[in-house]
């Protein structure tokens, strides 16, 4: 038994040093070492406190302002088109071309619009030589009304003379009774002959609308101004300056249609950005307010703004096919409301019509 309990007193002797190993790790006298009261208490404040912090910070600047990611740019688009058709001859721009108003963007055959001034010229000289015939009439309706007065005289004198005869019994009922006719022909002519000059100087008179001038005449320079309006128009100039878009219409000998827009010019000396807030957040929100514009396309652009003019309806309101909610499977949504959001001052960045934008408006102030 003795010899037994040695191996075990044996074993229990080499643990022993493990288990005092174990107890060197931790402080003397076997006891565990804490931290300051002070500092465990600031270290359990110091969450709340930073949740408390951000907390007060939104809350501080919760409702001073709205924004959106559903804006972009705007800019004028004008369509060009020709006010007289025909082939086009010449194309003087390229796509995404810079111009400026006045410059001529291309033209149309002006040939046939070369002759009808020349018709027009034309029918200007036969409308004169019209106006001088008149007057040549006139002139001689007064030559055939002294002619007939005279010949009323002439056959008034041969009546009183068969007169006096027929009475003394020197002729006879006949040549009595040609004389009368004779004489009452006479009265008819120059009736006529007056009749004639009065319809002579009608002729030649103007009206109220054109004075001092005939009509015909009137009439013709119309028709040259028309045809020479057409020939100017044959070249077209851009309206306004910008960038040039949609060229692909214009080729060297297509035909061009009165009215069809043939090009399109993207004003780029006006932008604005079109916003789609959220209808809940236009309650605070007035024309006026200043309004902070960052772009998509750079990120290190920051424009100041200002709140244009607010919209008169929703997108939905002026859709093609507005939504019908007069139905069982209605479902409410909140809809969006275009602001327009006028730039201040000149972008450093030259703006792009569709490019996306990020708007913040603040409302802190109402427009006075």
């Amino acid at each position: 038994m003795a010899e037994a309990d040695r191996p075990i007193r044996a074993q229990t002797a080499g643990t022993a040093p493990s288990a005092t190993v174990a107890r060197d790790d931790g402080p003397p006298n076997g006891t565990i070492k804490t931290p300051p009261r002070g500092r465990r208490l600031a270290l359990l404040l110091s969450v709340p406190l930073a949740i408390l912090a951000v907390g007060g910070y939104f809350y501080a600047v919760s409702g001073q302002s709205v924004s959106t990611d559903n804006a972009y740019v705007k800019q004028d688009v004008v369509s060009v088109s020709s006010d007289v058709g025909g082939r086009i001859v010449a194309v003087h721009v390229r796509e995404n071309q810079q111009v400026q108003a006045g410059d001529i963007l291309f033209q149309v055959d002006p040939e046939p619009y070369k002759v009808a001034l020349a018709q027009a010229d034309a029918a200007i000289a036969a409308a004169q030589v019209k106006v001088t015939e008149l007057r040549t009439d006139y002139s001689t309706s007064g030559v055939s009304v002294t002619g007939a007065q005279s010949d009323v005289t002439f056959t008034q004198a041969e009546l009183q003379r068969q007169q006096e005869l027929m009475a003394r019994g020197f002729t006879t009922k006949a040549r009595l009774q040609a004389a009368q006719n004779a004489y009452q022909n006479a009265v008819l002519r120059v009736q006529l002959a007056q009749v004639d000059a009065q319809k002579a100087k009608a002729a030649l008179s103007t009206g109220a609308q054109v004075p001092g001038e005939n009509p015909d005449i009137a009439a013709a320079r119309a028709q040259r101004a028309k045809a020479l309006l057409d020939l100017q128009r044959t070249t077209v100039r851009a309206p306004v300056s910008g960038r040039i878009s949609q060229s692909e219409r214009l080729q060297v000998g297509q035909m061009m249609m009165t009215g069809l827009p043939a090009v399109s010019i993207v004003a780029s000396n006006r932008s604005w950005i079109e916003a789609n807030f959220k209808e809940t957040d236009l309650d605070h929100m007035y024309p006026g307010q200043a309004a902070t514009v960052r772009l998509d396309a750079y990120p290190d652009l920051e424009l100041r703004g200002h709140v244009d003019s607010i919209g008169a309806g929703t997108g939905s309101e002026f859709a093609v096919l507005p939504a019908q909610n007069a139905n069982g499977n209605w479902v409410k949504v909140t809809q969006r409301v275009p602001v327009r959001i006028a730039i201040d001052g000149t972008a450093q960045r030259p703006l792009i019509a569709g490019q996306s934008a990020r708007i913040v408006v603040d409302i802190r102030k109402a427009s006075q």
